[in-house]
């Protein structure tokens, strides 16, 4: 009979889960009150940090359990939002659970500060105490911009500079070109520091470059010198890539494959938004000229690019900009400019192979993102800043402005305006395939990272 009733037990234990296998939790430690509310308010405000510095949703959620937990308190809940945090912690059933929230502010780049504070997370996790912490943290958190605005204002310039070496411009209309987005960047700094929302500062923006760039076919008309062989196509090409590099579009794909929807949808509908301004900016623009006599036209065709020496340099240009611009370091900034060259050479890859301009771009941010988040770590650079500045160069300037031109001019004309739409939707397949590329990167090149990193500490131990 006993050895009926073991077989039975061992039978139902293969089959079933013992309840007292389970720990009690009734039997943790009960934390200090004050000392919880010291640690969750430091890992708020280390999560309020990252997002207002353009961490993605997942990487503030795992960045404040990783501090909450390496100073001892957990488990924790943490909701993040596009526009709040909270975190929750419940130390025992007869006592009340400690509940906080806080508002995050707009996102704007800052990839110095956000290096600085994924330091601080793994410092923390290596044993950094709570009030030393505490100390490390203010101090990041007064660090100011790393670059002062006029710098920052040339940097813009400059990238405006390498979309016109990308299409292989004349040099009297990359300079022209840079004396428009400089003029764009100061009249958007202009608004800013009069509290406008950024909506209306793309659409003055906008609205700069393409007045800029209708002068210039106008001069080019009257034969000015040097400006016969004006391409005001480009001119304005340059200053939507402009508009549109500073965009968190990476950020909003990987918060929807997270799972952080909420967030998500609030990133996507601003980052709408945003694009609505610069639409509105061009189309305004636009219709100003044609009412002045200073209209021009553009083909339907694609602008063509220049030699591919000279396209590698553009791109060398515009991943360097926006990295300054985006506030990153110089180590950064070496990352961001090879990464750059790697993601356009997948693109001219997969272009040449057949794949189509959509295809070619995720392939080329594919590439960029994988490589990336595999070596990010190893420099100790923000995976995010290095992939944000390696897509910018194949963001859809010009086929957004066709489109735009196409619109305008269509007047009633049936075949245009479909041609319109249809270059538009082309536009916006382009910069879906760029968010999806580089998601996709980061998702496949996550776990490999992190197999790498525990080989390396496992070798550490070892010896």
């Amino acid at each position: 009979m006993d050895q009926r009733k073991d077989w039975r037990q061992r039978l139902v234990s293969a089959i079933r889960t013992d309840p007292a296998s389970r720990p009690m939790t009734e039997a943790l430690l009960t934390i200090d009150e004050v000392y919880a509310r010291k640690v969750i308010d430091l890992a708020m405000r280390i999560a309020e940090a990252l997002t207002a510095v353009g961490a993605s949703a997942n990487d503030v959620a795992l960045a404040t359990i990783r501090v909450a937990g390496a100073l001892g308190i957990r488990p924790v809940h943490v909701d993040v939002t596009y526009n709040s945090i909270g975190v929750s912690y419940h130390r025992h059933d007869t006592d009340l659970p400690i509940t906080l929230l806080r508002v995050v502010r707009a996102p704007v780049p800052d990839h110095s500060k956000l290096q600085r504070l994924q330091a601080l997370v793994a410092e923390i996790e290596g044993g950094l105490e709570l009030e030393q912490a505490r100390a490390r943290f203010h101090g990041i958190r007064r660090t100011p911009f790393m670059y002062r605005p006029a710098f920052i204002v040339l940097a813009q310039g400059f990238l405006s500079v390498g979309v016109a070496l990308l299409f292989g411009a004349s040099p009297t209309i990359t300079v022209v070109a840079f004396i428009a987005a400089c003029s764009a960047a100061m009249a958007q700094r202009l608004m800013s520091r009069l509290r406008v929302p950024f909506f209306f500062s793309q659409i003055v923006g906008a609205f700069v470059v393409t007045a800029i760039a209708a002068a210039t076919s106008r001069l080019a008309h009257l034969g000015v010198p040097l400006l016969e062989d004006a391409r005001p196509s480009i001119i304005v090409a340059a200053g939507i890539v402009l508009m549109l590099a500073g965009m968190s579009v990476v950020g909003a794909a990987q918060d929807a494959i997270d799972g952080f929807a909420l967030t998500a949808g609030g990133r996507i509908l601003d980052l709408a938004l945003l694009t609505l301004g610069v639409v509105i900016g061009i189309v305004g623009g636009l219709s100003v000229a044609q009412a002045l006599g200073m209209g021009f036209a553009v083909s339907s065709d694609a602008t063509s690019l220049g030699s591919v020496p000279l396209q590698f340099i553009g791109v060398l240009v515009i991943a360097v900009s926006v990295a300054i611009w985006n506030g990153a370091g110089l180590r950064t900034v070496v990352v961001s400019a090879a990464l750059g060259c790697i993601a356009w050479a997948g693109y001219l890859a997969g272009y040449a192979a057949g794949l189509g301009i959509s295809v070619a771009s995720a392939l080329g941010a594919l590439v960029a993102s994988f490589i990336g988040i595999l070596i990010a770590h190893r420099l100790h650079v923000p995976s995010i800043a290095v992939t944000t500045a390696a897509i910018v160069p194949m963001v859809p300037g010009s086929a957004v402005f066709r489109g735009l031109l196409e619109l305008v001019g269509s007047q009633g004309d049936p075949e245009r305006l479909v041609l319109g739409v249809a270059t538009l939707i082309g536009a916006g397949a382009v910069g879906i395939a760029l968010a999806a590329g580089s998601s996709l990167g980061l998702f496949l090149g996550a776990p490999l990272r992190d197999t790498m990193e525990s080989r390396v500490r496992s070798r550490g131990r070892i010896r």
